[in-house]
């Protein structure tokens, strides 16, 4: 008995100590991401960097991968940042319902307009309603970022192909580091 409890507590602490350190190399990779998106965003249009630079504070979702046919989805782990700084990492879950098909990845940057904004963020009750339209970064886009309650969304595609007339919603959920 007393065998089978050393090793359960063995067990036990290793796969604690397994699970912190996959989380810790998790938030990582996505962090790392999240920095190689915001360059490329600033690469692709430089007045983007103006954007990051004025935003209270904003979210990036560096790998959203979308897709449906009739019924969609899409999800992403992201990096929130508060001036500047990386404060906490944030889950982005959609579901969508309409014309739809096919798959895409992007980039989705989320940027607060005031220190309030970014609070309701954090405190998870945080949606996006069929009605929020995200500004697609080309060429000279940045400039046409407006807030909207207090947000603005650019998207970055990175790969794929969807076509889509769909009604859905986003929903968000926070974690601090």
């Amino acid at each position: 008995m007393k065998r089978t409890l050393k090793y359960f507590t063995a067990l036990s602490l290793f796969l604690i100590g397994y699970t912190g350190f996959s989380q810790s190399e998790k938030d990582k990779k996505i962090m790392a991401d999240a920095e190689d998106a915001k360059a490329t965003m600033v690469e692709k249009d430089s007045e983007i960097a103006e954007f990051f630079s004025k935003s209270a504070d904003y979210v990036i979702f560096p790998n959203v991968g979308k897709g449906g046919l009739i019924i969609g989805g899409a999800s992403c782990n992201g990096i929130v940042y508060e001036n500047g700084v990386a404060v906490g990492s944030a889950d982005l879950k959609k579901l969508s319902v309409g014309l739809q098909a096919g798959g895409q990845a992007i980039v989705e940057v989320i940027f607060f307009e005031t220190l309030d904004d970014l609070n309701d963020f954090k405190q998870g009750d945080f949606e996006f309603a069929a009605g929020i339209s995200a500004v697609v970064l080309k060429e000279g886009k940045a400039k046409g970022i407006k807030y909207r309650d207090g947000v603005a969304v650019v998207a970055m595609p990175k790969a794929g192909l969807m076509a889509e007339a769909s009604v859905g919603g986003q929903k968000f959920d926070y974690e601090s580091f």
